[in-house]
């Protein structure tokens, strides 16, 4: 049987005056009553209580047009402060029992097995003594840096953060939550790139991905603090040599964000066009957070994951750094020759030949930068008395520090310039993996490498040029 479309609206007609007279009102009634209820539930009313009032407060201070970008350094900056500061003590210890017992432990071994000299100083010197460095330097501020920053994501708080930065990205053609892979970024790079999973959109995961390396990780804070308390802070009297010194660094930092919106407005508009992606973010409610989630997601599921990737990669470094240091040619090592040849390119980029060569030979890890440093500064500049012998890397703080750097043809200029090519330069290997594996690409894996690196000589050579030009 064929049916009519009138046929329909009549038999819709007469099923409507079947429903109760009053179906419109009870709908409405339905809809104002659970409006109503929402709206006792968040909004305030004059001279009545208010369900909720510290969370509201909070989030004014938190997600406030102004306050909240200060209160969102202000915390971040606490992190960092405690996770430099707690980490101290910790990586020392860590240091005495890797470094100053197990390595003569494993010498006297070594002597007693009759091992050649030139084999115990490949392994011990050069590949457990670089993996000893990488754990003593990078464990403690990793556990004590994810804990914290999981705390923040189980309390609700870095919800907020994308939130406050979210506009910022989207003029630049990202996406917000790159704002909390940047942050991730800060304790280390390679999480901070393996948490770039949470952007739905692939063109706009590659950008934070790519951009993710001008995130200072814990493995430069050290560098950073450093350079800036040996060198800068003593440009001033005592009493304000610590506050040059933070605010440098600090403002190192904050340069790797402006970087980081340059090169993701710069990708989307090249390489990765497209028109930023719009996504509902929900603020949760703040919640006291899960210890043994706290727990197992920070330590487990981030620093021994990240430890045993940087451990993997700095081994073979010790290794080269140990053969580069020993192995000769026409009476000079490896190194001596290597860094002459780099000492005209550094000079344009105001840094030394030492320390370009330590860049190329430590990219597993930069925690082991500054003792790479120091080995290849003592065994160039020919100090005697210093150091533990060819390859063998060591550390030293204060007038020690700056008196073997000065050796080596350090300047305040020198200083500044590291501290700029320690922001900017590749990342570590352990990152340039986790890239690879997460694009599935070796040509991002490049890109990722490359574009810090030029950003970092680009950047270098011209501070070097301009403090040049004002000095006369």
């Amino acid at each position: 049987m064929k049916i009519q479309p009138s046929d329909i609206l009549e038999r819709a007609d007469s099923l409507r005056w079947r429903l109760p007279q009053n179906v419109d009102d009870r709908i409405a009634e339905s809809l104002y009553g659970t409006a109503a209820d929402v709206a006792s539930r968040n909004v305030a009313k004059s001279g009545g209580s208010f369900r909720g009032t510290w969370q509201r407060q909070l989030d004014r201070i938190l997600t406030g047009r102004f306050t909240g970008l200060l209160a969102m350094l202000a915390i971040f900056a606490i992190v960092l402060w405690l996770t430099i500061e707690g980490a101290n003590v910790p990586s020392a210890m860590l240091a005495d029992l890797l470094i100053g017992k197990i390595q003569p432990w494993l010498h006297g071994l070594a002597a007693a097995a009759g091992l050649y000299p030139w084999l115990s100083g490949l392994l011990i010197d050069g590949i457990y003594l670089a993996t000893a460095w990488v754990i003593s330097v990078m464990l403690p501020p990793m556990a004590i840096f994810f804990p914290m920053f999981t705390i923040l994501e189980d309390f609700g708080y870095l919800p907020r953060v994308a939130f406050n930065l979210d506009r910022a990205f989207q003029k630049v053609g990202a996406h917000g939550k790159q704002a909390l892979t940047m942050s991730m970024g800060l304790g280390c790079n390679a999480a901070g790139v393996i948490a770039c999973r949470i952007i739905d959109s692939p063109r706009e995961r590659l950008i934070a991905i790519l951009t993710n390396n001008f995130s200072l990780c814990n493995g430069r804070w050290p560098t950073q603090i450093l350079i800036a308390t040996v060198f800068i802070g003593t440009l001033v009297p005592g009493a304000f040599s610590g506050i040059l010194s933070a605010a440098c660094v600090m403002g190192v930092a904050c340069l790797g964000f402006v970087l980081t919106f340059a090169s993701s407005w710069v990708l989307s508009r090249t390489v990765l066009r497209g028109e930023a992606s719009t996504f509902s973010l929900e603020l949760p409610p703040y919640r006291p957070p899960s210890i043994l989630r706290t727990l197992y997601t920070s330590l487990i599921d981030r620093t021994l994951f990240v430890l045993w990737r940087a451990v993997v990669f700095a081994a073979p470094a010790g290794a080269l750094i140990w053969l580069v240091a020993n192995v000769h040619v026409a009476d000079q090592s490896i190194a001596y020759w290597t860094i002459t040849g780099l000492n005209p390119i550094a000079w344009v980029m105001g840094l030394t030949g030492v320390i370009l060569l330590a860049y190329i030979i430590a990219i597993p890890a930069n925690e082991i930068i500054i003792p790479t440093i120091l080995m290849l500064t003592v065994q160039y500049a020919g100090l005697g008395g210093m150091g533990d012998g060819a390859g063998v890397m060591f550390d030293a703080d204060g007038n020690a520090l700056r008196t073997i750097l000065e050796a080596g043809g350090w300047s305040v200029l020198t200083a500044v310039c590291l501290m700029l090519f320690s922001l900017a330069h590749n990342p570590c290997s352990t990152t340039i993996y986790t890239i690879y594996k997460e694009t599935g690409s070796w040509k991002w894996a490049a890109l990722a490498t490359l574009m810090p690196l030029a950003v970092g000589v680009v950047l270098c050579s011209s501070v070097a040029f301009i403090w040049r030009t004002l000095a006369g």
